[in-house]
């Protein structure tokens, strides 16, 4: 469960709006597999609260999106976005939180990229779209990549302090 909710985490990242439901079933995926694979407290408790972290964005965006969005003709207050604050906040931290692989880790790196990536198009292609959002992206981009990188260094750095030291 844990495998194919990461997976679903993952393939979510192309369009990070549309693949809400892919992330959302991801979360709760891994969520539950976590739980039933009767993995440590912590890291249960860690990824129940990305769970329902990525609930809570992901219906206010859809409620959002339900009632015409925000600013412009929507008739609500951009103010309305700050609902859509825990899934950007629970959904890096689905990707770069404890207990996952060295291949998961990598790819995260990589859906830091493509935030950065669609950053770069938005603000290239249409402008439309205001600078706060570019800014947003960029720093789920980084934060993304950067935390992945942190994971990575400390995994390695783990496993040579517990490696048995080679004779010379």
């Amino acid at each position: 469960m844990v495998v194919i909710g990461s997976i679903g985490l993952l393939v979510g990242a192309l369009d990070p709006l549309e693949g809400s439901i892919l992330i959302l079933i991801g979360s709760g995926l891994a969520a539950l597999g976590t739980l039933f694979g009767q993995a440590e407290p912590r890291l249960v408790r860690y990824r129940t609260l990305v769970f329902v972290l990525i609930v809570l964005g992901a219906g206010a965006m859809w409620g959002l999106s339900a009632r015409g969005g925000i600013g412009g003709k929507s008739g609500l207050s951009m103010w309305w976005g700050l609902l859509l604050l825990p899934y950007l906040i629970g959904y890096p931290m689905a990707i770069t939180g404890p207990g996952h692989p060295r291949w998961f880790l990598c790819l995260g790196i990589g859906v830091g990229l493509w935030y950065l990536a669609l950053g770069c198009i938005i603000s290239h292609s249409s402008k439309g779209f205001p600078d706060p959002i570019v800014i947003l992206l960029a720093a789920i981009g980084l934060a993304m990549i950067g935390g992945c990188v942190i994971r990575l260094v400390s995994a390695a750095r783990h496993a040579r302090a517990i490696s048995p030291a080679r004779p010379q």
